[in-house]
């Protein structure tokens, strides 16, 4: 595990489901299925071609902010449009700078124009601190003795 890694090697040891909405879709829809999944965005999606993303903070700065109604509003007046996205070939280190760069906590992962995967900066943090336990433990067993090479 490493920052080198290919996402395509993260998304193997994620769920395969994507979570995602058509357009018209209702904004209070999409906040049930955020909250019923634990998850903090959703792709907007129709026949199977990827239009956009919505969040949580789409939905408190485009509808609670506005004085919208979530029942009232539809999905494709909130969310974030064209998305950025990466392939299963981008590193991880790649992802982290698009994230920042782009200050985004979602990022969906586009083989040709299918969506593969979707990946949260949980995701990426969590990879990160696996791969410092890694190199830890290594440098560990070889200060220790313990290093087979």
């Amino acid at each position: 595990m490493e920052l080198h890694d290919q996402i395509g090697l993260l998304l193997r040891e994620k769920s395969p489901q994507v979570w995602h909405l058509p357009p018209t879709a209702i904004v209070f829809d999409a906040i049930a299925l955020m909250a019923e999944k634990r998850i903090g965005a959703l792709l907007v999606m129709s026949e199977g071609r990827l239009l956009g993303i919505v969040s949580e903070r789409d939905y408190a700065w485009k509808v609670i902010l506005q004085g919208k109604s979530s029942q009232d509003t539809q999905i494709q007046e909130i969310m974030s449009s064209p998305v950025v996205s990466v392939t299963p070939k981008h590193t991880v280190g790649d992802c982290m700078a698009i994230m920042t760069n782009s200050r985004i906590r979602h990022l969906p992962v586009v083989d040709g124009k299918t969506v593969v995967g979707m990946l949260s900066i949980g995701d990426i943090v969590k990879w990160v601190i696996s791969a410092q336990e890694e190199t830890i433990n290594q440098l560990s067993s070889y200060i220790t003795g313990r290093y087979p090479g």
